[in-house]
């Protein structure tokens, strides 16, 4: 009888190390928070905004290319709690020849922040100088020396407002990008983007597009300004993981929006109601550890605009090389002292 209670109490003990076991890998944080550290960074690389029109009266030439110059951008940042300063410096000289690709004035402004679930960020991107690239192929004006149309005036610009939603609620924004967080372990979940977004390029009241490819048939040919506002909802899927402290985590989604467009003729502006396909990448990638962190931030941005017979094609894009380090305050030096003692 005593034997059968000892097998009793053996196999309750058993349980309760398999349930306490199970509980605690089930309820262990797929991720780690650094928010109470204080957080030093810096990144280094470049952001860029070409954008192409394409229309039927191009023949052989199937796009213009407009291409913007840009600089190589070293940021400085700062993180602790609540608390998030980043300054970024153009470093002296554009990354294309001047003769060649004139002079881009670009200016950067955004900013984020999590409400529960849900992660929002605020965009504006505004670029002012571009080249039509390879002009001297249909303007005898031009030759490979002097290869670019230059066009000082061209003026790009982009305002965004985005909510993403993430059905996991262990997913966060913070670990994917790596300085005030990093993922522990594989998380993925699928995720609605909420979208709102104004958008376009203009020449002042001069037209974008040479006098060549005008289209006596097509007057958007002759057009100052393309524009559009669009919102919708983008339905994706975001994945995270860190292993032997690399981690890679990235956001893929595709979708469309209601978007109004607009083109603008001798002050006199047109409007359609349509529809606009929209797709999200994003990919981050490198290594963390509780310490210090090196990451390479890629960030893809693609909008466009579909008329009848002539399309516009936005795209910003960037890619940086990040790395920081994530110091102790000095309460976590106070608990590392006690604990050694």
């Amino acid at each position: 009888m005593k034997e059968l209670k000892i097998k009793y109490y053996l196999i309750l003990i058993v349980f309760i190390i398999i349930g306490k076991t199970t509980f605690s890998q089930s309820d262990t944080l797929p991720y780690e928070v650094y928010k109470n550290k204080i957080i030093v960074y810096s990144d280094f690389g470049y952001t860029t905004a070409p954008f192409s029109i394409k229309f039927n009266y191009l023949d052989k030439y199937e796009k213009l290319k407009y291409r913007n110059n840009y600089n190589t951008i070293l940021g400085f940042g700062v993180c602790y709690k609540w608390f998030a300063l980043r300054i970024g410096i153009a470093l002296p000289g554009s990354d294309h020849n001047e003769k060649e690709f004139g002079k881009t004035t670009a200016y950067n402004l955004g900013f984020d922040f999590t409400i529960k679930k849900m992660f929002c960020d605020v965009d504006l991107r505004n670029y002012k100088g571009y080249v039509i690239k390879n002009s001297y192929k249909w303007d005898p004006n031009y030759n490979k020396d002097n290869p670019n149309l230059i066009l000082p005036n061209v003026n790009s610009v982009s305002f965004s407002i985005n909510a993403w939603y993430f059905h996991n609620k262990h997913f966060k924004m913070q670990a994917v990008r790596g300085k005030t967080a990093h993922f522990t372990k594989k998380v993925h979940t699928w995720y609605l983007k909420n979208t709102l977004n104004i958008y376009g390029v203009g020449n002042g009241t001069t037209n974008i597009i040479p006098s060549l490819f005008y289209d006596s048939l097509n007057s958007k040919t002759k057009a100052s300004s393309y524009s559009a506002f669009d919102f919708g909802v983008i339905p994706g899927y975001a994945f995270g993981n860190r292993i032997n402290n690399w981690q890679f985590t990235g956001l893929l989604g595709l979708g469309a929006v209601i978007q109004n467009k607009f083109y603008t003729i001798d002050n006199y502006q047109r409007s359609f109601l349509g529809l606009a396909p929209r797709f999200d990448i994003r990919f981050i990638g490198g290594y963390s550890e509780p310490k210090y962190f090196v990451f390479i931030v890629t960030d893809f941005d693609n909008k466009s605009i579909n008329y009848s017979s002539l399309k516009y094609n936005q795209t910003f894009y960037s890619i940086k090389l990040l790395g920081g380090i994530r110091f102790d305050n000095k309460d976590d030096k106070k608990k590392k002292r006690e604990k050694k003692i």
